[in-house]
């Protein structure tokens, strides 16, 4: 009761998982490792095949292999529909005989869409199409597919949640340090429309935090992230440019006042480099 679309990135090698659903949770349908691969498994769920299927691949089962051995073992595979990625790019989709119509998946090179219990049977095609004549970040590419499938229909019920899920290409030694985007929106009017905003959101916190704060702030930015702002002053101001410090900090003050006093708090300890006597400069 879905639609959803697995590829692999061809310039970063980057993969992941987009989904939405007229139904709660639809990100708990998947799975993804980096270094490993990305399962989906959607209409009448069964869960086991994310984690096991996964298992399997990181075993080095490939992505239609792992998926013919969960099928194997699936009591109703005609119930479901299941779509694998294994790290080389191979692509393996199921959609049951059962599955509540329209259904059906389009695989393509490196990506497949998948979708069931849609308004006709052009979704998936849709979905398939807008992501091959994309470009950009897989994140946005996958955003992209997904409104794609639901212009052209979508759930039958509409829409309620969805999740957009990126890893990387290469197995980390801590699991969590190979996700690059993990977006879940549970229970939303439009959820698409809700994940291209925090996929925005998730944009700048990265680039502030990946460079060590040390990129450039658009006053735009400033106002529309007060706490960027506050963090970003106090680096400018603990390296002389007090005055565009003063001006970011502004802005922090001015959207909420508990920012004058963490401001205060950190300086009783120089945390983060915040003296009182930096507190006075700022505040003049």
């Amino acid at each position: 009761m879905t639609y959803s679309i697995i590829a692999k990135c061809p310039e970063t090698g980057q993969y992941g998982v987009g989904i939405q659903s007229h139904f709660y949770g639809a990100g708990n349908a998947c799975w993804a490792r980096a270094g490993v691969g990305v399962v989906v498994t959607q209409a009448m769920a069964l869960i086991d095949h994310g984690p096991l299927g996964l298992k399997l691949m990181e075993g080095g089962v490939s992505a239609f292999d792992a998926l013919v051995e969960r099928l194997e073992e699936d009591p109703e595979p005609e119930f479901r529909q299941v779509a694998m990625l294994d790290s080389n790019g191979e692509v393996a989709a199921h959609t049951g005989s059962m599955t509540i119509p329209a259904a059906g998946h389009v695989i393509g090179e490196g990506f497949s869409c998948q979708a069931n219990l849609m308004w006709n049977e052009s979704v998936p095609q849709a979905m398939s199409d807008a992501f091959e004549n994309s470009d950009g970040l897989l994140s946005e590419r996958l955003l992209s597919a997904m409104f794609a499938g639901q212009n052209a229909g979508g759930d039958i019920r509409g829409m309620q949640s969805g999740r957009i899920l990126v890893v990387d290409s290469h197995t980390k030694e801590k699991e969590w340090e190979g996700v690059i985007v993990d977006i879940n929106v549970d229970d939303h009017p439009n959820p698409l429309e809700e994940l291209g905003r925090l996929l925005k959101v998730n944009s700048i916190y990265s680039e502030f935090t990946n460079n060590g704060y040390e990129f450039e702030l658009e006053q735009s930015e400033a106002e529309e992230f007060p706490e960027i702002a506050f963090w970003t002053a106090i680096n400018l101001a603990n390296k002389g440019d007090l005055e565009r410090g003063r001006e970011l900090l502004g802005i922090a003050l001015n959207d909420h006042d508990g920012w004058k006093e963490l401001l205060i708090r950190c300086s009783q300890n120089n945390f983060f480099g915040i003296s009182e006597e930096l507190v006075d400069k700022l505040l003049e």
